[in-house]
């Protein structure tokens, strides 16, 4: 299986927990272990991920934000912020993918410009 389709996992699992309230542990107990490693990286560090969103989502309280959309960005942010072997580029890119492909129409530009200033800002 794809790194792509094993992240879209660990999106989808941060998502359902958001939405279900079930335990991560529960709902990546079958999944491989990429996928259950960064929903447990983002689980961990979620507060960090989500106080980052908040500051460049614009306009937009963090509760505001579509669950499915904050969990691509938190997912997106783990990846760049605490794995080494994914560029920045390639968790923006993932992340505005999945987007285009499961969120709504403005979703991608959004996600992109959240994702681009967290990112900036940590590199500063």
């Amino acid at each position: 299986m794809r790194r792509s389709d094993q992240r879209r996992d660990a999106v989808f699992a941060c998502y359902q927990r958001d939405v279900t309230g079930r335990p991560l542990a529960e709902l990546v107990a079958e999944s491989r272990p990429f996928t259950k490693a960064v929903a447990e990286g983002v689980e961990a560090h979620r507060a960090e991920l989500d106080a980052a969103i908040a500051r460049h989502a614009k306009g937009w309280e963090l509760d505001r934000i579509a669950p499915l959309e904050r969990n691509v960005m938190r997912v997106a942010l783990y990846e760049a912020w605490y794995s080494d072997d994914v560029p920045l580029e390639v968790a923006i890119d993932e992340a505005v993918e999945l987007a285009k492909e499961y969120c709504g129409a403005d979703a991608p530009a959004f996600v992109n410009g959240v994702l681009g200033a967290a990112l900036r800002e940590r590199v500063s």
